[in-house]
């Protein structure tokens, strides 16, 4: 979406289209936002149990299939991939067409190195990731692209919009869009503990949501009044994140772009049923002084007692706030885009 738009302010007149998998996710986000949207059967291979192969490999050969046409009728100059299950039968309907690949995570999975295989150009969002690929592959380091709306509050206009009116330091609790069960858990057990000390910005995901509401509902005056628990937020993330001083979230890609771009301190939990790209994300993060790391098993045990020694100690925070402002890139939606415009010149 960050590049999207970028692009389309360098290059008003330019055509897109954006193709994803059938039940995605990012279908109503891109509709939102006037983008032409087309649909495809997708399906992933790595870490899936044996016997649902023969029903994903046909599921990538009927993307393929499916892919060629919308190839065939749109007749694009250039390809950007960013991973996902998708990405495959499009790169394999279109392997004639230059493409370029972005690598959100500092390690790229198995799909996406196989897609570095088509793509003529390669943008990465730090350094690190240049020894993952082939010493011949073009690969441009851009930083994390963030959508501009996001950057748009500053922190008293954030606050105001989200109800927060008190004196106390305001802790972001994120998993994401689908939530993060253990996350959610962890702190609905150290609720009525944190909020003696903090106000609370709460955003669960719809899976959890039921419960949390309910957790709502058994607060005091004092206490509901700085809980601000939300299912998700789309136009007011944003907000959450310029009204924080400190977010507890998973270690997705987005922690390497959104949580620089607002320089917000974070304790961040990689989710461990999954492979390694959360906590390489997260290390990172902890290596340049810019977060800390609690293991999904400690959670419960250890989320209190973090929150409280970082809030103990300005100055550690305020040193972590300054380690984040340094891993920012404000103009990487910019690089990608020139590096896709180029690509379609040529």
């Amino acid at each position: 979406m960050a590049v999207h738009s970028a692009l389309k302010r360098a290059h008003p007149g330019v055509e897109t289209l954006w193709v994803g998998g059938e039940g995605g996710m990012e279908a109503g986000l891109v509709q939102r936002a006037g983008i032409d949207f087309k649909v495809i059967p997708a399906a992933g291979l790595h870490g899936v149990d044996l016997r649902q192969y023969p029903r994903n490999l046909a599921a990538i050969w009927r993307g393929t299939q499916a892919a060629s046409r919308i190839l065939k009728k749109f007749e694009p100059d250039v390809m950007f991939f960013t991973g996902g299950f998708v990405a495959v039968p499009m790169a394999l309907a279109g392997r004639k067409i230059p493409s370029l690949l972005y690598v959100p995570d500092i390690e790229p999975g198995m799909a996406l190195k196989a897609l570095a295989a088509f793509a003529k150009c390669i943008t990465v969002t730090v350094e690190q990731s240049r020894q993952y690929f082939s010493q011949d592959a073009k690969v441009v380091v851009t930083g994390y692209p963030v959508r501009e709306e996001l950057t748009a509050w500053n922190k008293q206009s954030a606050r105001q919009r989200l109800g927060i009116e008190g004196e106390l330091p305001v802790v972001l609790v994120f998993g994401g869009s689908k939530g993060a069960h253990s996350i959610n858990m962890a702190l609905i057990e150290n609720l009525v503990g944190l909020l003696e000390r903090v106000e609370v910005i709460h955003i669960s995901g719809e899976l959890d949501w039921p419960v949390v509401e309910k957790v709502g509902e058994k607060l005091n005056a004092e206490q509901a009044r700085r809980y601000h628990a939300y299912a998700y937020l789309h136009e007011d993330m944003g907000a959450a994140l310029s009204a924080a001083d400190l977010v507890i979230s998973r270690a997705g890609a987005s922690t390497l772009g959104e949580f620089p771009q607002f320089g917000l301190p974070a304790i961040l939990v990689p989710y461990p049923h999954a492979w390694r790209y959360q906590k390489v994300n997260a290390e990172n993060l902890v290596k340049n002084g810019a977060a800390l790391l609690i293991e999904d098993a400690r959670l419960k045990s250890g989320l209190t007692m973090t929150i409280e020694k970082l809030l103990e100690n300005p100055h550690r925070l305020e040193e972590m706030r300054a380690a984040m402002l340094v891993q920012r890139s404000p103009d990487a939606a910019e690089k990608i885009a020139a590096q896709l415009y180029q690509l379609a010149g040529e």
